[in-house]
């Protein structure tokens, strides 16, 4: 039986997932991180984006999380998002309106502030959008 590393992915809601994989992918801050079990101890930041789990035993699932803290430890890898969602929850229409409306904003620039959080709110909107079109061309072929 292959190696495996516990992962929890939690959002302010609920839990989201939890259980055995073989690796992990995450948008970390500074790029893309791999995890795989027994990794060096990490915490870092996560930018909005995809997070992908390979299960032990089954299809590859994906998870679109709005930003947050990932925490590595050698056996237990912890996802804490403020807003996470199995891809295939993701709404396309509201982040396609998000999209509009924050694009919007930053055109419409009032103060710094808003500025700001336009930015934020396109940049969840975008990742959205990318981790849907992922899931879709993973399923397409």
């Amino acid at each position: 039986m292959a190696m495996t590393i516990h992962v929890d992915i939690v959002s302010s809601e609920s839990a989201i997932f939890s259980g055995p994989a073989l690796m992990v992918f995450a948008p970390a801050s500074m790029g893309e991180v791999g995890i795989t079990p027994r990794h060096s101890p990490l915490i870092t930041a996560l930018r909005p984006g995809e997070v992908r789990v390979q299960p032990a035993e089954g299809d590859e699932e994906v998870f679109y999380v709005s930003g947050g803290i990932l925490e590595v430890q050698p056996h237990v890898v912890t996802v804490l998002s403020d807003t996470a969602l199995r891809a295939i929850d993701v709404d396309e229409a509201a982040a396609l309106a998000a999209k509009e409306h924050a694009e919007q904003a930053i055109q419409d620039r009032q103060s710094e502030i808003d500025y700001a959080r336009a930015q934020a709110e396109l940049a969840q909107a975008v990742a959205q959008l990318r981790t849907l079109e992922r899931l879709r061309r993973r399923r397409g072929s």
